[in-house]
């Protein structure tokens, strides 16, 4: 496993960490075959752990506090999100901070977090939801100050809106918080464009996430893929997006390396972004974590693949199934 510095925090963090979504808001979870995984990640050199109230109201904590348990003698990086007070994701324009994030609230919801992981200390505390209007009312910001003086909490951070990177960069440039996560992958490269510069030069960390496309970049979902009954997937991977989705996946299929996968082609595209701290791809399978920690050892792609890679932007904008 590769390391890489969190931002201006001077953390040591794998460049694979893990999200534990799936662990909890998705169908088909298994808490035994989610610890094992969880276990098998740390086994191999994943430090960085982000999770959220919102993934099964607590769930996903609770087993991220049993890893940090298990684990006794490792420091492992915890990273949990406030959900929004209106439950509504993404945020809106017109919301405000006191129907998103009031100070009480934010305050409230971090005691949660840390009664559902059984720790004193998380890491870093993010935002759910973001929109850089907020920085006109500074009591988030002064909340998540005084739970850091406090000792409850680390570092601070935002998690951007989906196909939003733009509502994110007044927030870098401000210098109020220490990390932003935001969607990047092989479709999603608009980040690049102002995101990340702005990252680049105020010394904050990024954390990519939805590195497959929810999975449409593993180069395994079809126009007949369905999901049980409930599970999120069926309200985003509508008939629209299903079909384009695999469309513009499909030409990938020719580019992947020998004896690789799309996957791991996914994740090394960007790992090649040096600003990124650590992607974090969801895992609750054992061969997943084999294959997705193997990523960071496999090494860079051909700079003239990434050339390639990088054709296939897609810039899309938010609509009423994109969550």
């Amino acid at each position: 496993m590769n390391y890489r510095t969190f931002g201006r925090t001077g953390w040591p963090v794998s460049e694979i960490g893990y999200g534990m979504w799936g662990m909890a808001g998705w169908t088909g979870s298994d808490d035994n075959q989610s610890a094992r995984a969880l276990k098998l990640a740390v086994e191999l050199g994943c430090n960085f752990f982000d999770t959220a109230w919102a993934y099964g109201n607590g769930h996903s904590e609770r087993l991220l506090g049993q890893l940090i348990r298990a684990f006794p003698d490792r420091h492992l990086y915890t990273a949990s999100k406030v959900p929004p007070k209106n439950r509504a994701w993404p945020s809106r324009r017109h919301h405000t901070l006191d129907d998103c994030y009031p100070p009480e609230y934010v305050r409230r919801y971090i005691e949660h977090s840390l009664s559902n992981t059984g720790l004193e200390t998380l890491d870093l505390m993010q935002l759910h939801t973001w929109e850089d209007a907020w920085l006109a009312d500074d009591r988030w910001v002064q909340e998540l100050d005084r739970a850091k003086t406090a000792g409850k909490i680390g570092a601070v951070g935002i998690s951007v809106n989906r196909w939003e990177p733009w509502n994110g960069v007044a927030a870098v440039r401000s210098g109020l918080v220490d990390s932003v996560q935001v969607i990047y992958n092989i479709f999603d490269q608009n980040p690049q464009d102002d995101l990340f510069p702005a990252c680049r030069e105020h010394q904050v960390a990024v954390i990519a996430r939805v590195p497959f496309d929810e999975g449409t970049l593993t180069g395994k979902l079809t126009l007949e893929s369905i999901w049980p009954e409930g599970d999120w997937r069926n309200t985003y991977f509508v008939e629209e997006n299903l079909r384009s989705s695999i469309a513009r996946a499909e030409p990938l299929k020719e580019l992947v390396p020998p004896d690789s996968t799309m996957a791991a082609m996914a994740l090394r595209f960007i790992l090649d972004e040096a600003v990124v701290s650590t992607v974090i791809p969801g895992m609750r399978k054992l061969r997943h974590v084999r294959a997705n920690m193997a990523a960071s050892q496999a090494g860079r792609l051909e700079a003239a693949l990434i050339r390639q890679l990088c054709q296939h932007r897609w810039d899309r904008m938010p609509t009423e199934w994109s969550q």
